[in-house]
C-alpha cells in the first residue's frame, strides 16, 4: 500500500471505495550526539507503514525535511522555511485531491512541523474552493503526532522520567534503533543537559543546548523499548485514523 510502489491503475481502483491516505512528515536535524539525523522522519515513516497495513490505506512518500531553522547551525542539519513548507503542503494536496483523494493523515515526529502544518491546510481549504474542484468541499486534513499520542506519552514517562526531555529523547532514538538496529550510535554524554530556554534561532539554540539535547538522556534508550512504543504508535494511531475517516 506504498504509493511509490503502486501504479496508476492500482491507484484508480483503491479510489474507488477509499478516499483516504496517510502522508508521513519528518525533519532531517540533528538529534544530539546519539540521535540519527534523519530520527524524526524514520520514526513517522515506520510508523505510517505500521498505520497504512492496520488499516490498509495507501502511505504515501515521506517528507523528509521539515521545518527545523533553530536545528542549522548544527551540521547535517537541513530545513525548509514555513513558507516553503507550507507550499509543498498545498501543491502535494492539490494534486491528490485532483486524482479523487479527500481525506489526509499526516503522521508527523517533529514539533515544528505543527504550526506549517495547520496554517497548509488552511491555505489547502480555500486554494482547492478557488479551483472548483467538485470533491473540494470534501477535503479534509489533519496530523497525528506519534510522540504525542497518550499511550506513547505514558510509556515514555513509565522508562525514562525526567530524562525523556523534550528533544533527541530516548523514546524517538529507541524507535529509530528498532526499525534500524544496525545504526544505533554510542557517545559519552555529559549527565548535565540544559532544559528550559527558548527556542528562537539557530546560533541562540545550539549556545543554550551545545550538544543539542534538550533534558534528555538518549543513552536510556533500547531496540527493545523502540518496539513498545513504535506498536502503541500504530495502535493508537489506527484508531484515530479510522474516526478520521468516518467524520463528517
Amino acid at each position: 500500500m506504498l504509493l511509490h510502489l503502486m501504479t496508476w491503475p492500482e491507484v484508480e481502483d483503491y479510489l474507488q471505495t477509499n478516499t483516504g491516505i496517510i502522508l508521513p512528515i519528518g525533519s532531517t536535524e540533528q538529534h544530539g550526539p546519539t540521535g540519527l539525523i534523519g530520527t524524526d522522519a524514520i520514526c513517522a515513516e515506520a510508523i505510517a507503514k505500521g498505520v497504512g497495513e492496520q488499516t490498509q490505506t495507501i502511505v504515501g512518500p515521506t517528507i523528509n525535511v521539515g521545518m527545523a531553522l533553530h536545528h542549522t547551525a548544527f551540521p547535517g542539519s537541513m530545513s525548509l522555511r514555513p513558507s516553503t513548507l507550507i507550499q509543498v503542503i498545498l501543491d502535494y494536496l492539490t494534486h491528490l485531491t485532483q486524482a479523487g483523494f479527500t481525506r489526509y493523515f499526516f503522521i508527523n515526529g517533529h514539533g515544528g512541523n505543527i504550526s506549517p502544518l495547520k496554517a497548509a491546510f488552511s491555505e489547502t481549504y480555500y486554494h482547492l474552493s478557488s479551483l472548483n474542484i467538485p470533491q473540494a468541499e470534501q477535503v479534509r486534513a489533519t496530523v497525528g503526532n506519534w510522540f504525542m499520542c497518550r499511550s506513547v506519552y505514558q510509556k515514555a514517562k513509565e522508562l525514562y522520567g525526567d530524562q525523556e526531555g523534550s528533544h533527541a529523547t530516548p523514546s524517538e532514538v529507541a524507535v529509530t534503533q528498532f526499525v534500524y538496529p544496525d545504526s544505533i550510535k554510542k557517545a559519552d554524554l555529559s549527565p548535565d543537559v540544559n532544559s528550559g530556554y527558548p527556542i528562537y534561532g539557530a546560533k541562540d539554540f545550539r549556545a543554550h543546548y551545545p550538544d543539542g539535547r534538550m533534558g534528555s538522556n538518549p543513552a536510556l534508550a533500547t531496540p527493545e523499548h523502540g518496539q513498545q512504543l513504535y506498536e502503541l504508535a500504530v495502535k493508537e494511531l489506527s484508531e484515530s485514523y479510522l474516526k478520521f475517516l468516518q467524520a463528517d
